[in-house]
């Protein structure tokens, strides 16, 4: 049973170098981000820190447009809701596997927002009567 809470940069560091050590290795998404975003880790999990620590901790340490990056990939290989799935399956385990209490349950609810949001947004720009007007 995890005893870890999700209230420090310290907790919210290894959630994401624990989540992203899941995607790299999922046959799924973990291509999307080698193969075709080309991450370059030491620059993004950074990012990713920033990211997550405003929203959990509301620190604001994040400042960017989390969504530009996934429709410019998205213009590679389309994403698809089996992706953002995945993504989702794989942040949950993450959460689930090492945090408990009410931030983490929050967190898993924002985390499903976001999934559903994006891949919503890009559900629609791919619709190709989107492109005709």
């Amino acid at each position: 049973m995890p005893t870890r809470t999700l209230d420090s940069p310290e907790a919210v560091r290894f959630l994401v170098d624990s989540f992203y050590k899941k995607v790299q290795a999922d046959s799924l998404i973990g291509p999307i981000f080698t193969n075709v975003a080309q991450v370059d880790w030491s620059k993004h999990l950074p990012k990713m820190y920033a990211f997550w620590e405003s929203l959990i901790l509301g620190n604001n340490a994040y400042d960017g447009h989390p969504f530009r990056p996934h429709l410019i990939i998205n213009q590679k290989h389309t994403l698809t809701i089996e992706h953002f799935e995945r993504w989702l399956q794989l942040f949950s385990a993450t959460l689930s596997e090492n945090f408990t209490g009410e931030s983490a349950d929050q967190v898993r609810q924002r985390a499903t927002q976001i999934a559903l949001v994006w891949n919503n947004k890009l559900e629609y720009i791919n619709n190709d009567s989107f492109m005709e007007g």
